[in-house]
C-alpha cells in the first residue's frame, strides 16, 4: 500500500430563512485551517449567488490545477523549461430528471510556453504523462480531455 494523505475542510452554512426551497440562502463558506476563506454558493442555475464559487467550478478548477501541477513536475524532471502556463478549462454537466445529474466531460486547454524550440515535442507529449499521473483526473468517472497549445517564448 502506498502513502496515504488526508485532507480536511469545513463547509459552513448559516442561511436558514425558514421560507422553503426558493427562499433559503445558498451562500456558504469553505474553510481550511490557516487558509483564506472561500465564498461559495450554488450554481446560479440552482438559485445560487453568481459572485461566489460553486461546487462545479471547484471541480473544474481542481482538475485544471492537478493537471498543471503534475505537468510542471513531469516537465521539470525531463528538463523542459516552462516559462508560462494558462488553462481555459470547460466542463459539461448534464442535469437529469429527478434533480440529479453528472459531469459528462471536462476539456483542459493549456497554453504552454517553453524556453527553447527543442523542448516543444516533449512539452506536448508530457500532457499525456501528466494526465496518467493526475490524482484528481484518476478519481473522476468522466473523460478529461486535453487540447494543449505549445509555443516558444
Amino acid at each position: 500500500m502506498g502513502r496515504q494523505h488526508t485532507y480536511r475542510t469545513t463547509v459552513r452554512w448559516t442561511g436558514d430563512t425558514g421560507s422553503g426551497y426558493r427562499g433559503y440562502e445558498r451562500a456558504h463558506d469553505v474553510l481550511s485551517e490557516g487558509k483564506p476563506t472561500l465564498a461559495a454558493s450554488a450554481d446560479p442555475a440552482f438559485l445560487g449567488d453568481p459572485t461566489r464559487w460553486n461546487p462545479e467550478e471547484f471541480l473544474l478548477a481542481s482538475l485544471s490545477q492537478c493537471h498543471m501541477l503534475t505537468y510542471l513536475s513531469v516537465c521539470a524532471r525531463d528538463g523542459v523549461t516552462i516559462t508560462a502556463y494558462e488553462d481555459a478549462a470547460t466542463g459539461t454537466m448534464e442535469e437529469e430528471a429527478g434533480h440529479s445529474g453528472r459531469f459528462t466531460e471536462v476539456v483542459l486547454r493549456p497554453v504552454v510556453t517553453v524556453a527553447d524550440a527543442g523542448m516543444v515535442e516533449r512539452a506536448r507529449s508530457a500532457h499525456h504523462d501528466a494526465h496518467q499521473q493526475c490524482f484528481i483526473a484518476n478519481s473522476v468517472n468522466f473523460p478529461v480531455r486535453h487540447e494543449p497549445t505549445v509555443s516558444v517564448g
